[in-house]
């Protein structure tokens, strides 16, 4: 009998523009496994600590008996500029999924899994999960999975196309939107290539 694993990192924190004003730090979650529990054995997304918020409170409230591990806290004094307040909060996120993933009643929670394997919002992952989509929670993983095979042709194509060449400098520039990376796990990429 295979004994079942499941990995899960957090890495690659990357500080993503909101608008002018506001910027934030998403970081990608990495899941490798064999378990039957999940739609997909490898995937790759990224998230914000607000969204880890949400998914602790969900969790909560579906689990009330539970007592869930905690999130590296919420500090007035966290500075995105520090590596090692980002590292250290990386840390704090990548500890916190490892508890959650051990435990069989969370993995029950379709909430975790697309929060875990695609990028839906939060508001789109509580109208999945009650019902309220034309997708199925496993639609939504499975679509991410093809979405991940097909892009990168797409992409070639927008590229040939010379006269998107303006928006689709800008909205790779500005950091906003679904940029390669995010969506075909090309994650690989250094912050310098991207910058130029």
């Amino acid at each position: 009998h295979l004994q079942e694993f499941v990995t899960v990192l957090v890495r690659d924190p990357r500080t993503q523009k909101e608008d002018s004003w506001h910027s934030y730090i998403d970081y990608e979650i990495f899941i490798h496994t064999n378990s039957i529990c999940f739609t997909r054995k490898t995937s790759c997304v990224r998230r914000r600590f607000r969204e880890f918020v949400w998914l602790r409170q969900r969790l909560q409230s579906n689990a009330v008996l539970i007592q869930l591990p905690e999130l590296p806290s919420k500090t007035p004094f966290f500075n995105m500029n520090n590596p090692h307040h980002v590292d250290h909060r990386r840390q704090g996120l990548q500890e916190f999924l490892e508890k959650i993933l051990q435990d069989a009643l969370l993995l029950s929670d379709s909430r975790l899994h697309l929060f875990l394997q695609t990028q839906l919002s939060p508001e789109d992952m509580e109208a999945c999960v009650s019902g309220q989509t034309k997708y199925s929670v496993a639609d939504a993983i499975h679509k991410f999975a093809s979405l991940n095979r097909r892009f990168p042709v797409e992409d070639e194509e927008r590229k040939k196309g010379k006269n998107d060449a303006d928006s689709d400098s800008e909205s790779s520039s500005s950091g906003l939107g679904p940029s390669d990376d995010s969506i075909s796990c090309g994650c690989k990429a250094s912050p310098a290539s991207e910058e130029s």
